[in-house]
């Protein structure tokens, strides 16, 4: 089947990497594995461009290398939402009613990715895209655009799961299911020296 994979980034991310040696991904390579029976006509990836923090100023630059690297492959197209930070008070857990405790913090907000996966999910299957779509998600509030493709249109939608157990409201809609497994990760990085039309780049050093 012309299959299309629609990337939940930052779920992804936390569920997946964080804290592994697997970041510098090749998402084509990934879905090559995971589906090798099967036509992979585009790979939308959704996410948002990071801020600096006091404890990791570089994060942005990595980010940016990352997307560099994701850029060369072909059919492959980077949806960005919004990376919000606010300072907001929030009530200090175990702070006694009667005399509540509160906490100013950093709040960090990933906005729009999932409403333009969805979005994407939806136009392209109306105007026939693709034969079937996978989403590598978790996440339940992709639960009603996944029910309108699958039961609206009548098209398979399957699921490559970056976390360690299936989502309960998503297992019962998806024609299939996949854990991503480590190994999968492993055997699925970029080159670390890597060249595009701006030049030579590299996998990050902290990668």
């Amino acid at each position: 089947m012309r299959v299309n994979v629609y990337i939940d980034g930052f779920n992804f991310f936390y569920g997946a990497v964080k804290g592994t040696p697997y970041k510098w991904l090749d998402f084509d390579k990934m879905c090559r594995l995971l589906l090798p029976n099967h036509q992979i006509n585009k790979i939308k990836y959704f996410t948002a461009e990071v801020h600096a923090r006091p404890r990791d100023p570089q994060q942005p630059a990595r980010q940016q290398t990352y997307f560099r690297a994701l850029r060369t492959t072909a059919n492959f197209e980077i949806i960005l939402g919004r990376f919000l930070m606010s300072k907001v008070s929030m009530l200090v857990a175990g702070s006694p009613a009667n005399a509540p405790q509160y906490a100013r913090v950093v709040k960090t907000e990933e906005k729009g990715s999932d409403v333009n996966l969805a979005t994407h999910l939806l136009i392209d299957g109306f105007k026939n895209d693709y034969e079937m779509a996978v989403l590598v998600t978790n996440d339940s509030d992709l639960l009603e655009p996944i029910k309108v493709v699958r039961y609206e249109m009548n098209l398979p939608v399957g699921l490559l799961n970056p976390h360690k157990q299936p989502s309960r409201a998503l297992l019962p809609h998806a024609t299939f299911v996949k854990q991503i497994r480590k190994g999968v990760l492993a055997a699925s990085q970029f080159p670390s020296t890597m060249t595009d039309k701006q030049g030579t780049f590299h996998k990050p050093a902290s990668w």
